[in-house]
């Protein structure tokens, strides 16, 4: 126990120092973490957890390097030496994590994404939710959310959508042959608007649009605005079982999406 108390003794004002510094080193993380928020969202520069990531890893750099000298006597100048020579071996290691990060700035600053837009990845639809050191955090409609590398995001088919385009549903038909185009169109829609109505956009009607001929007779494509929240499938179910038993349609041919 003496030995403890002494040597608590000796050190008493490295550990004040130590404490005093790394306390200060929080309170500063906090209050710039709200400020920047605050200034990002006042401009119109993107905002996202990445540029918060990187001010709390600055200011805790800071810190140590503040401490390093008085507090555990090691020369912060003879650190940084060590790990410029060890610099090449840990870029080769951290390469994708390096690259992710460069990735993130590019996509930000570049304004390519931020949060809050619509996109569709490699064949995925959802809604960007955040930008981080290494990943892209976006959320589909289902609720689920896909978690894509920075680095990935800029080599990937990336495409920007508008809210109608992702509330989209497709459904293919077949008309049979001699009938008349624009009755079938009405009739399409009628059915189509009276089974959808509860999923549609509020405000929206179907669209029926022909697209050739087939040997089972004139191919075309029913288009309805889901209308937020709801699955794609669910509306896509509704229009088909409202065309599976009409007349007018040739039912030897898929309907589907």
């Amino acid at each position: 126990m003496d030995a403890i108390l002494q040597w608590f003794g000796a050190n008493a004002g490295k550990i004040i120092f130590l404490t005093i510094t790394l306390v200060a080193a929080a309170l500063i993380t906090k209050a710039l973490s709200g400020l920047l928020r605050r200034v990002l969202d006042s401009t119109n520069m993107p905002s996202a957890s990445i540029f918060i990531n990187i001010m709390r890893v600055l200011v805790w750099v800071v810190a140590v390097a503040i401490v390093l000298k008085p507090v555990f006597g090691i020369d912060p100048t003879t650190l940084m030496t060590a790990l410029g020579v060890g610099g090449i071996a840990v870029s080769l290691g951290l390469k994708d994590t390096i690259a992710n990060v460069i990735g993130g700035f590019g996509l930000m600053l570049g304004r390519v994404i931020q949060p809050g837009d619509l996109v569709t990845v490699s064949g995925t639809t959802g809604v960007v939710k955040d930008i981080t050191w290494r990943q892209t955090v976006v959320r589909e409609r289902s609720g689920n959310e896909m978690v894509i590398p920075n680095s990935v995001l800029n080599t990937a088919s990336l495409e920007r959508l508008t809210p109608g385009n992702e509330g989209l549903v497709s459904v293919r038909f077949t008309a049979k042959g001699g009938g008349d185009t624009d009755l079938i169109s009405r009739r399409i829609i009628a059915r189509v608007q009276e089974a959808t109505s509860e999923f549609a956009e509020p405000g929206s009607t179907p669209l029926v649009k022909f697209t050739g001929f087939s040997p089972y007779g004139i191919e075309g494509e029913v288009l309805i605005f889901a209308k937020p929240g709801v699955f794609l499938s669910t509306v896509r179910d509704a229009a088909v079982r409202a065309l599976a038993d009409a007349d007018y349609l040739e039912q030897r041919a898929a309907i589907g999406a």
